[in-house]
């Protein structure tokens, strides 16, 4: 087969690529540094004269240009995999939507036909020698888009890492309908939200103290897991491996102090395997074309049966807050939405499977509103509304800038204590006349 050939017969422009969508079409925009950009703007000139489109994505790191249309909830509805804060905004004008989703599912959802899929959209690097089209950091559920979609347009980008893999890292172009060469944007960057804190180096402290040699990492966005990300590279700890579903730029600080080998590793020995990427060039520069990181779906790095099958896994992820039950909420204050919940669960649950495994929820014990008032994260009982993220049966540990605390298996009243044990003190006995009156506390627990 002459690929070049076939490149050349499927090579259209972008507003040919955005001619193919019709009213009432599903559209999937692919995901997080890999959402279209020149199709998107033909996307939008063409949206006006379209109703009830259903478009697809997630971890968006720039506004589409669709979302600027005037009236977009006239035109179409954004169904968002995990919301950021574009989708925050959009939800807010009646456009944007979250998709409760387990993530670790979601290639299943396209394959067994929970979603239908008309038209795929999405960034990839340039064609290799052998006809395909890496996906770049955003492997996750691609190779099912694919399979599953009636028409595949990819928007090649010669700045997109090629991300290497096992499977599902890449497209050939026998699949693709249409190619679209963009106009080669840089990466677009994700910080890791400001430098850490206090608290947040405090809560890293507390958490590199529990881990150990040959241990396997997974490690969330934020603050924190970036601080701990740090105190790690600064540590005598050898011999880590990489099992995440984002990679972030904390890794490639630690692998680059040497503190990474994967030496240890039961499954994927030697390589760091992750679902998706986003951080900033210094990250996109280290993926690319290493062979020791490994880009793969979703379904295979967030599978508890994975993740378990790693001795020693540590699973660091953040939350909004947290009830005296041990309830956790990671994804909205309330009944708005904040974020999605991604794989948090499934590395919660896959961690304690894991032998020697653990899993750390963190967060700060206060935050102080808008308005200069300070509150606790600890709740007595979550806000209406809220959602539960981690059960209370499956959180393992729980740290803040005051301790850490093991809640695995406890009563209610000993997890109630256990929980306002690292409260910030000036919340502690109001917490503590909350339990009373929910009958989770015992007389004797005060001394």
């Amino acid at each position: 087969m002459d690929y070049q050939k076939l490149y050349t017969e499927k090579l259209v422009t972008a507003e040919k690529a955005a001619s193919v969508v019709k009213s009432g079409d599903w559209v999937d925009y692919g995901w997080a540094a890999t959402t279209p950009v020149a199709i998107d703007k033909a996307l939008a000139k063409r949206m006006p004269e379209l109703t009830d489109v259903h478009v697809r994505g997630g971890i968006l790191m720039w506004m589409p240009e669709i979302f600027k249309i005037d009236s977009p909830a006239e035109h179409f509805e954004w169904d968002s995999w995990h919301m950021g804060g574009f989708e925050r905004k959009a939800a807010t004008q009646g456009f944007s939507f979250y998709a409760p989703i387990r993530y670790s599912e979601l290639p299943r959802y396209y394959r067994d036909g929970v979603y239908k899929n008309d038209v795929a959209y999405f960034q990839v690097a340039p064609m290799d020698e052998h006809g395909f089209f890496n996906f770049g950091p955003s492997a996750s559920h691609m190779a099912a888009v694919c399979e599953t979609s009636k028409v595949v347009v990819v928007e090649v980008n010669e700045n997109i890492p090629r991300c290497l893999g096992g499977f599902e890292e890449a497209v050939h172009i026998s699949k693709v309908d249409m190619i679209v060469e963009g106009d080669n944007p840089s990466m677009a960057e994700m910080g890791a939200g400001g430098p850490a804190t206090d608290v947040d180096k405090a809560v890293a402290k507390l958490i590199v103290n529990e881990l150990s040699d040959g241990c396997c990492l997974q490690l969330g966005i934020g603050g924190m897991p970036n601080a701990v990300g740090s105190l790690i590279a600064e540590s005598d700890l050898k011999d880590l491996g990489v099992h995440t579903e984002m990679y972030v730029d904390a890794f490639v600080d630690i692998a680059k102090a040497g503190k990474i080998t994967g030496a240890r590793k039961n499954i994927d020995r030697g390589r760091q395997t992750y679902a998706f990427a986003a951080g900033t060039k210094k990250l996109y520069d280290y993926l690319d074309n290493n062979p020791e990181c490994m880009s793969a779906p979703i379904d295979y790095t967030n599978d508890i049966r994975q993740i378990s099958a790693l001795d020693n896994f540590i699973s660091i992820n953040n939350t909004v807050d947290i009830d005296l039950f041990g309830q956790v909420n990671a994804e909205s204050a309330g009944t708005k939405n904040i974020s999605g919940a991604g794989g948090q669960l499934d590395f919660v649950l896959g961690a304690y499977l894991s032998k020697g495994g653990k899993s750390f929820i963190c967060c700060s014990s206060t935050f102080t509103t808008k308005t200069g008032e300070v509150k606790s994260r600890i709740v007595p009982t979550l806000a209406p509304g809220s959602i539960v993220t981690d059960t209370r049966a499956n959180i393992h540990y729980f740290v803040t800038e005051y301790g850490l605390v093991n809640l695995k298996g406890l009563p209610t009243w000993q997890k109630c204590e256990a929980i306002i044990s690292v409260a910030h003190p000036d919340f502690r006995d109001e917490l503590i006349k909350e339990a009373e009156k929910m009958n989770i506390w015992r007389r004797s627990n005060k001394k």
